[in-house]
């Protein structure tokens, strides 16, 4: 995949002076982070870090993904709603991983009460790379799918105008028009503003469930803004704050200061360092109401990686889809060579594979966030002293997708304007209501999201 920019990656003063006005123009529209030293404050902000040119994505393989994005949602919903699916995939997980065995326990105990929620939600992303095939052409590959807190949505409906601007600076008027819209936050408020309408009560709010420190806030904000101007209230509370002021009625509706809850849209709770014991609490509480919660615990279950491996196995997403073959098709058209650890024949031999040829692979733990998979000198480390001990089915191993890089000018606060290799990710947002007490079509949008 070859950029045009090349030559404009040549002149160090015009991408000096290209940069500072991309970083205003971005200031100006509302790309933007808190700090690092005052994240829970606006009084002072800093743009978020963009590349200085729109990335290159081939035209297939955009509307590739668009189209498989019904898939992937049809495809988390029926998993969400499969209980012997769930428990048997992650049975060797929960004995290794403490953080998936507690969100297990909430989803047993739920199951158990019986599920009181009658209108599911779901906001999800799918990342994908483009894999540079032998022959040199592209091939979309998910990484993976995220059904918990999937971010910058809002971010990235502001990020086309900064690079439009960019362009229209260099008088490329026509490759700036090429620049698709893009409005993931107003496709996002669509979906919570349709499951706050099923559920029926025109005084309740939506919950969102925020960090305390949440640099992102103006990602949020975007969705907020959106559901404002459709009348839809939100209101921004800590785990810590629902476990305190939180209560269910006897028909296990929920209130949150004394407003009564349609919604609850969780842009925290995805990795154990967000749960105390009274976080916990609080999230059984969430989960026991009858509220909208997006996710619920079993659509989190149904994005962990090792639920991804699992539906990579033959069989898997025509027991899920049945009677679907073409779906089933555009959805294995996208995996990447994924494996279990478990222990066995079939954990070992993976094993083998990845340690005789480390470069081929990722190990990846059961962690949404970043930053947690391992590869290269780390992932053999790890491997070696995982391969015979039980803790290994904590992990997945995934086949490395491979890009082509390409030249680019990454922009962030506090460091040089320069000039490095990129590789580049592509997020499609995808949105589902579903309701079980109606004759109700699953409501899908898929929005882009360039990350």
């Amino acid at each position: 995949m070859a950029t045009s920019w090349g030559s404009l990656l040549q002149d160090e003063q015009q991408l000096e002076e290209l940069a500072r006005q991309a970083v205003d123009r971005a200031l100006a529209e509302g790309v933007l982070l808190r700090t690092t030293q005052e994240p829970s404050s606006s009084d002072v902000v800093n743009y978020a870090p963009f590349t200085l040119f729109p990335s290159l994505v081939p035209s297939a393989l955009l509307e590739q993904a668009y189209a498989v994005q019904m898939d992937f949602n049809l495809l988390v919903d029926a998993v969400s709603q499969n209980p012997a699916f769930l428990e048997q995939t992650l049975s060797s997980t929960i004995k290794m991983d403490n953080f998936t065995a507690r969100l297990f326990d909430i989803y047993k105990q739920v199951l158990e009460e019986g599920i009181a929620q009658t209108v599911f939600l779901g906001l999800n992303r799918s990342d994908y790379m483009f894999q540079c095939s032998a022959d040199g052409s592209p091939a979309l590959k998910q990484i993976e799918i995220n059904t918990i807190s999937a971010s910058f949505g809002g971010l990235a409906s502001r990020t086309p105008a900064v690079h439009q601007h960019v362009l229209n600076v260099l008088s490329k008027t026509k490759e700036a028009a090429k620049i698709l819209s893009n409005n993931p936050s107003k496709g996002l408020a669509l979906g919570i503003a349709k499951a706050w309408e099923l559920y029926g009560s025109a005084n309740a709010q939506v919950l969102l469930i925020a960090q305390e420190k949440e640099r992102n806030i103006f990602d949020q904000r975007a969705i907020e803004n959106e559901l404002l101007a459709k009348n839809i209230h939100l209101i921004r509370r800590r785990f810590e704050d629902v476990s305190e002021k939180g209560s269910l009625d006897q028909d296990q509706r929920l209130f949150m200061d004394g407003q009564e809850i349609a919604v609850v849209y969780f842009r925290d709770g995805y990795m154990p360092s967000q749960y105390s014991t009274q976080n916990w609490k609080a999230r059984l509480l969430l989960e026991r109401s009858c509220a909208v919660k997006c996710p619920d615990i079993a659509t989190q279950l149904a994005g962990t990686k090792k639920v991804q491996q699992e539906l990579s196995r033959a069989g898997v997403l025509e027991m899920l889809l049945p009677g679907q073959p073409e779906a089933v098709a555009r959805l294995r058209a996208t995996f990447a060579g994924l494996y279990s650890l478990d222990m066995g024949e079939e954990g070992d031999q993976a094993i083998t594979e990845a340690l005789a040829a480390p470069s081929r692979f990722v190990l990846k733990p059961q962690r949404e966030g970043g930053g947690n998979n391992l590869y290269g000198e780390e992932m053999v480390q790890a491997l070696e002293q995982l391969k015979d001990h039980e803790e290994r089915a904590s992990y997945i191993l995934m086949e490395k997708i491979e890009p082509e890089p390409f030249e680019n000018c990454l922009l962030r606060p506090g460091s040089p304007v320069r000039v490095v290799q990129c590789i580049s990710e592509l997020g499609i947002f995808g949105v589902y209501v579903r309701s079980r007490t109606q004759d109700l079509p699953t409501s899908q949008v898929s929005q882009m999201a360039p990350i």
